[in-house]
């Protein structure tokens, strides 16, 4: 942005608006403004929004967030968006965007919302639907994006269902996702929304459904870590590494056997 701005100048104009004490609040353009001060520019082009409420202005500065940002975390769209349609709704606005996946028909704010973000209104509701996971479960969703095999990760979709679970219930499938290292399945978590809404979820049931196997899931050896901590050594960083430790072990205790076996067969 510097190199642009360098080179073109500052295109676009910033957005603000005079606070009570005569100075400017930035609601778009922060970093245009940060990258014309490492340039040594003092003044940049600005459009000046006169008598807009703090809701006014948070709307902007949400939507200047979400189009400028090449690259958002599923948690960071979700909030925006949650953000979003509580200041339309508190302007008078009904926007139904925390309903069902696929919701009822739709009205005029939520078209207002989905035309402005570039979002269809289902998927508006999908990500708003992700605010209510507990913070480490939405971690694993904005894992997703990176795709990093290493990382446990949970798909949107799936996601979408478990925010239906209670606080205490999806506090027992992450704690059942950091045992097992093991997430659930589109099905599965279909499962357990409808278990939690029966009233029917309990933790072994839980255990019972995601200890099935998925269609094309490789077997999965499970071994506690309390039974592998005072056998591993303590400079391993991360499960990958303790992963490798266990199967080097593994394989070098299936050599000694076939040696030993070898060797008492020599003996015989």
């Amino acid at each position: 942005l510097v190199e642009s701005i360098k080179e073109h100048g500052i295109i676009n104009p910033v957005t603000v608006r005079e606070t009570k004490n005569g100075k400017y609040e930035i609601l778009a353009g922060r970093n245009r403004v940060r990258a014309a001060k490492k340039l040594g520019i003092r003044s940049v082009p600005a459009i000046i929004k006169e008598n807009i409420s703090d809701d006014e202005a948070a709307l902007i500065m949400l939507d200047s967030n979400l189009r400028q940002r090449q690259s958002l975390k599923y948690s960071e769209k979700a909030y925006a968006y949650r953000m979003q349609t509580e200041i339309l709704n508190r302007q008078g606005k009904r926007t139904d965007l925390t309903s069902d996946q696929v919701g009822p028909k739709l009205s005029r704010s939520n078209e207002m919302l989905s035309n402005n973000v570039g979002e269809s209104v289902s998927n508006i509701k999908r990500y708003i639907r992700l605010t209510y996971l507990i913070p480490e479960l939405l971690d694993y969703v904005d894992n997703s994006i990176i795709k990093d095999k290493d990382k446990l990760s949970i798909a949107l979709s799936p996601a979408v269902e478990i925010s239906y679970l209670s606080k205490e219930e999806q506090q027992s499938l992450l704690d059942y996702i950091d045992f097992n290292q093991i997430t659930p399945s589109q099905s599965q978590a279909i499962s357990l929304k409808e278990m939690s809404q029966n009233k029917t979820f309990t933790v072994e049931k839980m255990e019972v459904l995601l200890n099935e196997e998925k269609p094309n899931q490789t077997p999965t050896l499970r071994v506690s870590m309390n039974k592998l901590r005072n056998v591993l050594p303590k400079e391993l960083k991360n499960d990958r590494e303790r992963e490798d430790y266990v199967v080097k072990a593994v394989e070098f205790y299936d050599k000694y056997q076939k040696r030993m076996r070898e060797k008492n067969s020599q003996e015989r």
